[in-house]
This record gives structure tokens, C-alpha cells and sequence, in this order.
């Protein structure tokens, strides 16, 4: 059946939402017969209106000034800020700060991201900052359109050039040059503040954090909203910009995995949310292995995939923390994925669905942030997708489990336990309470420091009170507090 609306994306720099601006955008999207929007990979909202009201919608928008997008969205890790994020230099003002500085809109897809969180993806754009450990300075890798190769600048670059140097990157890049040559290029005609770089950014291996319902975080909650179908009801997303404006909450994020995040809730506002959730239905407690996948945007046969493979995940009752996975119907270059489910070319132009076909690939190391894809399987129907994925899923517990972490765990902490101190002993005569040490002898009946009691001539006597050897009796030293020789 064919599809009567079209998609029109609208971006939100770095996943920033204003209530305010959502609610007009969802209004003007309401009156052209929209009843649902989604959220895209790169922190955008797509809008899908009816055909027939499609120029006047774009006209509506033009004169509101809601600016429907033609280039790719600037993604960040913002939203995980001050939740999936602490102890970092980079703070909600100085993204701000990047986010204000770009003059221009770009053309190729940019990431600004902390090094220090696994929440957002750090290399799916083409040009990639990073953060440093370094206050104010970040790493750049560049990634050529449609390629998966990455291109390490060879210096740390400061935080107030991050948008003039994209600028020119874009320029360079646009060319058709190689990074090399963009490198050269940009080097003879860009203006920067850099410095040495000592290494490569020492990246947490990835977990993808629970991003859905409700979670406290200091004094109030933060709300994670996912779809399973990604589709958000506009009613739904109306109520929640007001909510958001009567309690003064300023901005709403857009997440990579085509959810909705709300922070700062207030414990006596909890409330409202609970009664908006309820009214529509929403729910926000979806098991963990459901919510780490990308799927392309605009792909119903992509969310298809992904449901069928769920539904086994649950049956199979497997672990899947520390992956992710990504569905590739159309082959995009930059899907983020440790696991990858890669719709096969028809070769032979069969359009019987049972004749398709998939391959099954995972990043080297299962290293979410590579770009290198190995085979796992080759030409696998939908129905074996299953029992495959789960098998590679084993094979990457089997291998996390090859280091003995709990063995390692115990002989750490006993290398870290304070030394037993030795019980030292000493020779005291029961009659005067008179003690001979070993380490410091007789001096006064001329024996030497160091000799041991057992070596005293046999007509030693007690330097006090004259008594034999058989008179002293070993006893520990910690309970002495009398005479000593």
C-alpha cells in the first residue's frame, strides 16, 4: 500500500529541546492532520504529514519561523549530562558555548561528544570531537562521506575553535580530498588554538546506561520515554510540553536511541507525569535488551527485524548488557552497533520475503567505537536470525569470562591488605620480671647485640637478681611493660 505522508525532519542542535518551541512545532503538526511524530538516530524530530497538507504545513512553519531541515542534525551527549555523566570539565554551558559558536548550518553530520560516557555515539558523524582530559581542548577524528575509516588529527584543539575549524573542515572535506590532504589544507589556512597530543583517548568500554522511566537523581527524577513502534502521540507530547512550562522545567532531549529524556523533575510534580503516562498508556518500563538497538530511520522493515529478534531474546532468556546492536536494511555507512544484522543485496530479484537473506557481523574486539566488521554468518533467513545472534552473544560472554576477574579481584585485594605483623618473642625471668632480647643482648655481662637466648653460656644468670637460665620463660613481647636488660 503506498505511503500518503511525507517525513520532514526538524533539528534540535545537540538534542536541546525547548517545551515551548516542541509545543508550537506540534501544534502547526496537529493542524496539517499529523497524529504522531518519532525521534530520529541523530537527536531530530521527524514529522510525517499527510501529502495533501504538506505545502501548507511547510508554509505554517515558514511563517512561525520553525525551520523544517535539509542538512543533518549536530549530535552531542547532552542529554546524558549530569546523569550518565560526572566529574567532567564538560559542563551543560560550555556545550552551550560550542553550540552558539557554529555561524553556519552544516552539511556533514558532526559529534560532540564526552570521552567519558557511552551513551552517545562518538564516531558516527563525519567530523567527531572529543573530549580530552585536558580542561577545554578535544580530540578530532574525521570520517570521509561513505566511508568507515577514521582519520586521527594529530593535535588537541581548544573548545573556542571547535566551530570555525568544522567550518573549514566541511570545506576541505566537501572537496573530495583525502584526510591527509585535509589535514595539509586546513593546516595552511585555519587559525587554531592547539597543543601536542600525548595519546589517544582512553575510552570506557561500552554499556549502554537504562535510559527509560523514572530515576532519581540527587534531589529529583529524570524520565526516560521510549517507543517500541517509535511513534509518540502528539496529544501526548502536547501535555508533556505543558507540564513542562507550568513547572518550569526549560528543556527537554532528544536521545540517539529515538527516545525522549526530562530532567530536573521535581518530586511534588511527579504526580502530572504519572497522570500523563497513565492517560495515554505510555510504558516506561521495557526490558534492557529492547532498548539497545539502532535502527535506520524511516524503516519499517528495520523495526520488523529488530521485534522478531526481540521476541527470541525472550524466549532464549538471554544477557545482553555491554552490546548493542544495529539493523541495516539500506546499508547506511555510520549505524552504530557491536553486533550487526546486514540485509543482503537480491541478487536474483525475487520479492518473496522468505527468499531474503542476512548476514550477521560484529565489530572487531566487539568494540562498540570500531569500524571494523567481522563475518559471523553469511546468508541467514529471518527465522535463523535468533539462534545465531544469541549464539555470537555467548561467544562474547565466553570471551569477556576468559580473564578471571573475581581470582584477579581477591589477589589484588590481598596484595592490598596491610602486612600481619610478626609476634616477636622474649625471654623474661619469673623471678624479678627481668627481660632478655634477643636483638640487644647483655651489654653489662659483655653479650653482644643479636645474640639469641639459646646460645647464652650455661652459667648465664639474671643481670637483677642472679637467677639460672631455667628461670626465664618465653613470652610474647606485645604483653610486656617492665624491666628489659
Amino acid at each position: 500500500m503506498a505511503k500518503h505522508t511525507h517525513t520532514l525532519p526538524v533539528n534540535f542542535t545537540g538534542g536541546i529541546i525547548s517545551p515551548g518551541y516542541l509545543l508550537e512545532l506540534l501544534e502547526t503538526a496537529a493542524a496539517a492532520q499529523a497524529t504522531h511524530v518519532r525521534f530520529g538516530l541523530r537527536q531530530q524530530l521527524l514529522v510525517d504529514i499527510p501529502d495533501k497538507n504538506l505545502a501548507a504545513f511547510k508554509k505554517n512553519c515558514a511563517d512561525k519561523q520553525l525551520p523544517i531541515a535539509e542538512q543533518p542534525n549536530i549530535m552531542s551527549s547532552y542529554p546524558a549530562a549530569g546523569i550518565f555523566i560526572h566529574d567532567s570539565w564538560l559542563s551543560e554551558g560550555i556545550y552551550k558555548d560550542v553550540f552558539n559558536g557554529f555561524d553556519y548550518t552544516p552539511t556533514l553530520k558532526i559529534n560532540i561528544c564526552d570521552s567519558q560516557q557511552t551513551f552517545v555515539p562518538l564516531f558516527t558523524g563525519h567530523i567527531n570531537w572529543i573530549s580530552s582530559s585536558s580542561l577545554h581542548y578535544w580530540y578530532l577524528y574525521i570520517r570521509m562521506p561513505g566511508s568507515q575509516q577514521l582519520y586521527a588529527w594529530p593535535e588537541l584543539i581548544y573548545t573556542n575553535n571547535i566551530a570555525a575549524m568544522s567550518k573549514q573542515l566541511e570545506q576541505s572535506i566537501n572537496e573530495g580530498d583525502t584526510p591527509e590532504e585535509v589535514y595539509q589544507q586546513v593546516k595552511q589556512v585555519a587559525s587554531y588554538i592547539g597543543r601536542a597530543k600525548e595519546k589517544e583517548p582512553d575510552l570506557p568500554a561500552f554499556h549502554l546506561p537504562y535510559y527509560e522511566g523514572f530515576n532519581k537523581h540527587d534531589n529529583s527524577y529524570w524520565l526516560g520515554i521510549y517507543r517500541r513502534d517509535e511513534d509518540f502521540p502528539i496529544a501526548f507530547l502536547k501535555e508533556v510540553c505543558t507540564i513542562c512550562l507550568e513547572t518550569r522545567i526549560g528543556q527537554l532531549y532528544a536521545t540517539p536511541w529515538k527516545s525522549l529524556i526530562i530532567k530536573n523533575i521535581e518530586p511534588a510534580h511527579r504526580k502530572l507525569w504519572d497522570y500523563v503516562l497513565g492517560k495515554y498508556g505510555i510504558n516506561v518500563r521495557h526490558a534492557a535488551n529492547e532498548l539497545n538497538w539502532q535502527v535506520e530511520d524511516n524503516c519499517e522493515d528495520g523495526l520488523v527485524l529488530k521485534r522478531h529478534i526481540i521476541r527470541y531474546f525472550d524466549t532464549a532468556d538471554v544477557r545482553t548488557y555491554g552490546l548493542c546492536f544495529s539493523v541495516r536494511i539500506n546499508r547506511p555507512a555510520s549505524l552504530f552497533g557491536t553486533v550487526v544484522i546486514r540485509k543482503q543485496e537480491n541478487k536474483h530479484g525475487s520479492k518473496l520475503k522468505y527468499m531474503q537473506r542476512y548476514d550477521i557481523l560484529y565489530t572487531a574486539g566487539y568494540n562498540a567505537n570500531s569500524a571494523q566488521l567481522l563475518l559471523y554468518r553469511e546468508g541467514v533467513s529471518k527465522e535463523h536470525l535468533g539462534p545465531y545472534i544469541v549464539a555470537l552473544c555467548r561467544t562474547f560472554y565466553e570471551r569477556e569470562s576468559e580473564a578471571d576477574v573475581l581470582q584477579h579481584y581477591v589477589t589484588e585485594q590481598q596484595s592490598l591488605a596491610p602486612v600481619a605483623a610478626v609476634e616477636r618473642t622474649v625471654h623474661q625471668c619469673q623471678v624479678c620480671l627481668t627481660v632478655y632480647d634477643d636483638a640487644a643482648g647483655d651489654p653489662e655481662q659483655q653479650v653482644p647485640a643479636g645474640t639469641l637466648f639459646s646460645d647464652l653460656p650455661d652459667d648465664y644468670c639474671c643481670s637483677v637478681c642472679s637467677s639460672p637460665l631455667d628461670e626465664f620463660k618465653v613470652i610474647n613481647e606485645a604483653t610486656l611493660s617492665i624491666h628489659t636488660v
